[in-house]
């Protein structure tokens, strides 16, 4: 199982392929694994390399840590690998994330893409979700509240359902609750909103019309922000845009990342 060691914290990883490197930084409560589908596709052009975010899939699970050391994370897997030069694509919590390495390292990563993305938050989107709608979940069960919250979430429920399913039964994480709030935790705080005139790369933004968590608002600031960028929004998506519009999805990424830098 490769790994290597970030600040005292052990981190899984994968890779697959050969050519220009790819790190995919997955969402909230995620790992690398959900990427496979993506992967699959990915691995005939790029060597993809999916990290398991630290308290996260196969990686260290502390109770104590920052999104700082998420970011800081990804650039200690740059330097582990020797990577000089790297694409790089972050979901949710993995694309704010990944804002923060390209800001720390604007001449490591040459393209990048935001999917379902924010450029600051006081706490997780999830979080602040759930108390925007707490009155109306108040006298639900745990399920139920899951449930409500995805008609906030997502367009094609049904097949994200299947899908979040399907992973959880072969790769359900954070189990413990105290693991689940840590992660939860490192979410607070961030703003990349004064940094991100700082990113070189050439960027990508995709928000779903239907993201009640992060919606496109959110991922029109990031572009307007950032001095060589991209808004996409996707017509019939909500927080899943590869998974609810998944052709639509890897034709945008590809023909983004197959693009000549502008």
């Amino acid at each position: 199982m490769p790994s290597f060691i970030s600040n005292g914290i052990e981190l899984h990883y994968e890779e697959e392929g050969a050519g220009l490197p790819l790190i995919m930084l997955h969402g909230l409560m995620g790992s690398g694994a959900t990427f496979q589908n993506e992967v699959n596709q990915f691995k005939s052009h790029y060597r993809v390399i999916t990290l398991d975010m630290r308290g996260h899939g196969k990686s260290n699970k502390p109770l104590q840590y920052t999104w700082q050391d998420h970011v800081e994370d990804v650039s200690a897997l740059l330097d582990f690998l020797g990577i000089e030069s790297s694409y790089l694509l972050g979901v949710s919590m993995g694309s704010y994330i990944a804002q923060g390495v390209a800001i720390a390292n604007p001449q490591r990563i040459k393209k990048l893409a935001l999917i379902a993305s924010k450029s600051n938050g006081v706490t997780s989107s999830m979080q602040e979700l759930l108390e925007r709608h707490a009155e109306e979940m108040k006298d639900l069960t745990a399920e139920e509240k899951q449930a409500h919250a995805f008609a906030y979430m997502f367009n094609n429920q049904a097949a994200v359902g299947k899908v979040m399913h399907d992973w959880h039964l072969e790769h359900a994480t954070l189990s413990e609750p105290q693991e689940q709030m840590a992660a939860n935790k490192a979410l607070e705080g961030f703003d990349f909103r004064n940094d991100l005139k700082k990113v070189a790369a050439q960027t990508l933004v995709i928000s779903g019309k239907y993201d009640g968590l992060n919606p496109p608002e959110r991922g029109k600031e990031i572009a307007a922000l950032i001095p060589d960028s991209t808004f996409v929004e996707f017509e019939y998506s909500g927080h899943a845009p590869s998974i609810e519009e998944p052709e639509r999805f890897m034709q945008e990424i590809m023909s983004f990342f197959l693009s000549e830098p502008g």
